[in-house]
């Protein structure tokens, strides 16, 4: 449990969670770099709209039971390339698309401008705990290959990113929802479950959105949340809610 009494210039401070792909390092990109080479092995069979159209639902049915990350998005090409080959692929292609598997769980960790810094800066005045998705192993090792570590109280890979999440976090650590802001590039994962538990949240886009992160529009209707065109206007924001 966070005990803010015993750092005393943290004592009226906001509370950080902070997501780590796409908010602070290059993710989609090396999926989507994958997924365009899965179009063009399935097109003998298929266009890449149909093709895609297959994956995301293997993919809808496989992060339940899979979780998210690699594991799960290696899994749903092989099924959906057997589905639209009608079990025509052979064990080359199959074994083309492991190999994919292993390419993106040894991509470099590439990070976004201002991370750094920004990250830095906010660890002077505040608890920052990195909130993840995806594989344990995977994330774990992303972040120590970012050497961002240091700036974290704790690091969590979670299955999922919904209200019962953050309330079960914020639980473990002793956050009250008023000291607690959400930073993360996923409307759907890291701002509209946040701010239903009564939390703050800012939204910093990246360039790139997975089609199962697009929000429904009729959601975004009933919230109002800052945007930050990149990490480094966090601290800016911050100061003046502290106001």
């Amino acid at each position: 449990m966070l005990n803010q009494e015993n750092h005393p210039k943290f004592s009226n401070s906001f509370i950080l969670g902070i997501d780590a792909d796409d908010t602070l390092w290059e993710n989609e990109a090396w999926f989507y770099k994958i997924q365009d080479r899965f179009f063009e092995l399935m097109s003998s069979w298929s266009e890449a709209q149909e093709t895609n159209a297959v994956l995301l639902e293997n993919e809808r049915i496989s992060i339940p039971q899979y979780g998210y990350g690699v594991t799960s998005f290696v899994r749903s090409m092989i099924l959906t390339a057997i589905k639209i080959s009608n079990g025509e692929i052979g064990t080359k292609e199959i074994t083309q698309i492991i190999s994919w598997g292993d390419e993106l769980i040894n991509a470099p960790v590439d990070l976004l401008p201002d991370v750094a810094e920004t990250l830095s800066e906010l660890s002077n005045d505040h608890y920052l705990l990195l909130i993840t998705k995806g594989d344990v192993l995977h994330q774990r090792a992303k972040v120590e290959n970012s050497g961002l570590s240091e700036f974290f109280w704790t690091i969590e890979v979670v299955g999922e990113k919904d209200a019962a999440i953050y309330e079960m976090l914020l639980n473990r650590y002793g956050i009250t929802p008023e000291m607690f802001v959400m930073i993360g590039n996923s409307v759907n994962s890291d701002i509209l479950p946040v701010l239903n538990i009564g939390a703050k949240a800012i939204h910093v886009p990246h360039h790139t959105t997975w089609e199962l992160e697009i929000p429904d529009p009729k959601e975004l209707e009933k919230v109002d949340f800052p945007i930050a065109k990149s990490i480094s206007e966090v601290p800016g924001i911050l100061s003046a809610w502290n106001e």
